[in-house]
Parts: C-alpha cells; structure tokens; sequence
C-alpha cells in the first residue's frame, strides 16, 4: 500500500480525491498564480478530527500540506505545492449563533455572507465585509485577516476573533481563546494565527464577535476630476471623521464597471467617492454634510447624498463589481498596498506613473478611508512581452509602497505572489523572528511551503 492509498484508508469514503480532473479543481485561488503545482491528493475533510487525520499523516510522510477554502484568494495563498495534499475546508460549513455571548461559532468553510444572514436573524451584525463576502470563507478571511468596506470604521477580522480551535503541524488540535470578550491569560497567541496564512496551522472553528445591527445609513457620491482630487477629499474626511465607509472608484474602474454591467455612473469623472454614514439620529446628517463640504473644497464636481437604503445600496454595488468587471478586461495581477492616509495621494500619483513607465493599464479601487489600495494590472496573458511589463509594474507598486513607508498588503495576504517583497518591508530582524517562529510551530516546514515566507 503505498502513502497515499493508506491516507484514503484511514478517512472516510469520498473525502480523499485523487482523480486528476477533480484534483485540478484545487490548484490555483482567484489570483491563478502561475507556480501552482499539482498535488497528489485533496483531502475535503467534514470535521476537525479529519484534518487531523491528515495532518498527522502528512507529518509523518513529509508531505507538504496546503489548506484552501473558498478559493477566492488574490495573493496564490492556497495554490497547491506538486506532490503534496490540499486540505479543503468547503464541507465545514456550520454557523451556530450564541445571543447570550453575542458570538457566531463558526466553521472555516463557512461563507462571511451566511454568517451575516444567521447574525440578522437575531437582530445582530458580523461588521468584516470583503468586497467578495458572499464568495469567500470565513477561514480563509481569518488566514488572511480580511478587511472590506466597512473596515474604516468597524475594522478588520483579528477585531472580531474570539476564539479559534486549530490544527497544528504534528496533528495536534489546540483550542485558542473562547467566548470570552476580555482574557488576557497567557501569550497572545490566538492573534499570532490570524493572518498566518495556513502557515502556522489549519483553523477548524472560529468564534467570532457580533455587535448589534448597524444603524440606518446615509450615501453620499461624490464625482471628481481627477483621482487625486478625490485623494485629497479623504484625506480632509478622515481628519475629524470615521464613516462607516469610504472607498474610491477611479475612473478605469468606473468604465469597466459601466461596460461589463451597465449602473448609470458618471463615466466622464476622474473618480468616484461611495461614502456612507451610520451615525445615530440627527449625528448622520452633520457627518453627511461636513463629508460633502470636504468633497467640495477637494474640488468634486457633483456630490450626490440620499437617505433611501436602495439607493445606496446601488451604488456600494457598483463598487463590489469592480473586480469581476476589471477581470473581463484580460489578466490580472491584483495588488492591495496601502499607505497611511495622508499618503493617499502620493500612492496613486506613484500608480498612475508607473502605468505610463510600464505601458500597462492599472485601474484602481480603494478601501479609500483605510489608505488601502486595489492597483489592478491588466494585461494580455498570451503576449510575453505584455506579461513581462505587467510584472514589473506589479514590482515598482509595491517598492512604491514600502518607499512610501507603506504596506504590501492590506487585507488580502502575501500569499505568493509578494512573498520576494517581504523582506524589503519588514527589515532582516523581523523576518529572522518570524522565520523562528515558523520553524517553532512547523520545524519540518510541511504547511504551506511557499506561501508568505
């Protein structure tokens, strides 16, 4: 019996696929990284004891271990390694909602959007709000510590995370935290596991923080000539004000947006602006109104405020089709720096001339009001000589980023497509401490090789 027959043995029927087609299904994320490998095996494990079947299988062979939830990734975290095994969350998918602790205990297979769905039944809201919330998992949004669109105000996943049951590289199942709001008993080491990206171990259950139902929310739009006008209107916003969003459309975006599904925005503004207030009772309108005093002063050539949650909705809906239209454009190469906000404007003007040096179009979406950008490389995939500018385009953002004092990723990972940028923002000691760490909880290197470091 060879190593893999006796993996299939010791789980299940049908949770142990090796059939080359299905297989394939596994090896790449949304970013389509191109040293995805083929692995040898996809374990689609339906409870925590499963993954630790596996794990303490893959530890024992050597077998390097990628675990993968929704897919969704834009940074190649979960691509397969060649002759390894991906560990897929998909099957654990259950929400259970605690009204008393005002938690959701969840499975990491588990959508964000059907955590907010159980959340509204009991009149309670999970604030973490990726642009692909109704697509992407809840473990891959603790592997990557996700943000969204709300994050400006209600911040990010690590905000919300309790507790966390995971599976390390020996098999062994630690429980991390609870349903506890204060506990500072020990290491803070329930935080080391947010956004380690599957390196560190495999999340099987999250317990994650609920808070009451958002409050009524006011939309403003606001169109700009420029992008930078529109930069330097966030900046004055986010001087004296937190809104509950704040993200910006530049006027690529905007085009790809109106041609891929048509939503009636200004296609001649340099930039949009999707600002919303849930500020209580007559507060909304004073935050609503000085919003649109700073749009002006930065120079907007129309703002736009309704009260009408349809309305609004439209417009947030515009901002989330961003991606899937940019995608129909050619390939991508996604980024996701960011910068303090001050900085805003000094990132994009960097973009915008890095797209002119390199030849490469690069529509940007941002989480504006976090100083998180979207650079996105579009380009044609079957000319190398349009793949090999895109590279270098995608280089020169994220050493603009880091020379800017900046981050090279926001919300959605290193994954491995800015590992080699790494080092260049975190400095040799940092990543000698975190290698130390890796090499502690992982001394053979078998989770997700590859990814990160």
């Amino acid at each position: 019996m060879d190593a893999v027959e006796q993996l299939t043995g010791s789980l299940p029927a049908g949770v142990v696929i090796t059939d080359p087609d299905q297989v394939a299904k596994y090896r790449y994320d949304w970013s389509r990284e191109s040293s995805a490998g083929t692995p040898a095996a996809v374990v689609r494990a339906e409870d925590a004891g499963q993954v630790q079947v596996a794990v303490s299988w893959a530890a024992e062979h050597g077998v390097p271990v990628v675990p993968r939830g929704a897919g969704s990734g834009l940074s190649g975290g979960s691509s397969a390694v060649d002759g390894g095994i991906v560990i897929s969350l998909e099957r654990m998918n259950q929400v259970e909602i605690d009204t008393g602790c005002q938690v959701a205990v969840v499975e990491p297979g588990a959508f964000n959007r059907e955590v907010k769905v159980a959340a509204a039944e009991h009149g309670l809201w999970y604030p973490p709000d990726p642009s692909s919330y109704e697509i992407c998992s809840i473990g891959g949004n603790v592997a990557t510590n996700a943000g969204g669109l709300c994050c400006v105000k209600y911040g990010v996943t690590t905000d919300y995370v309790l507790g966390l049951d995971v599976v390390l590289a020996d098999g062994t199942l630690v429980t991390l935290g609870g349903k506890r709001i204060k506990d500072v008993a020990g290491l803070s080491l329930l935080k080391l596991f947010v956004g380690s990206e599957g390196t560190l171990g495999i999340v099987t259950r999250a317990i994650l923080r609920l808070v009451p139902a958002q409050e009524a929310r006011a939309t403003l739009v606001a169109a700009f000539p420029t992008v930078l006008s529109a930069a330097a209107a966030v900046v004055e916003v986010r001087r004296s004000m937190r809104p509950s969003m704040l993200e910006l459309m530049d006027q690529a975006s905007i085009n790809a947006v109106e041609d891929h599904s048509p939503m009636e925005l200004d296609r001649d503004a340099g930039a949009l602006l999707i600002a919303q207030s849930d500020a209580p009772g007559a507060a909304r309108a004073n935050e609503v109104e000085r919003m649109q005093e700073a749009c002006r002063v930065a120079g907007a050539t129309a703002v736009f405020v309704t009260d009408d949650p349809d309305e609004g909705e439209m417009f947030v809906e515009a901002r989330r089709r961003a991606f899937p239209a940019i995608e129909a454009r050619g390939a991508l190469l996604l980024e996701d720096v960011g910068v303090p906000i001050p900085l805003l404007p000094d990132l994009l003007a960097a973009i915008a001339a890095i797209a002119v040096d390199h030849e490469v179009e690069i529509p940007v979406v941002a989480h504006a009001g976090d100083g998180n950008t979207h650079p996105i490389i579009v380009y044609d995939a079957t000319d190398t000589a349009s793949a090999d500018r895109a590279r270098r385009a995608f280089d020169a953002v994220l050493a603009a980023a880091i020379e800017l004092g900046g981050t090279i990723t926001g919300e959605h990972g290193v994954g491995r497509t800015k590992k080699d940028a790494l080092p260049d923002q975190l400095g040799p000691d940092v990543m000698a401490l975190t290698r130390r760490i890796k090499d502690a909880l992982d001394p053979d290197g078998i989770l997700n090789p590859g990814a990160l470091l």
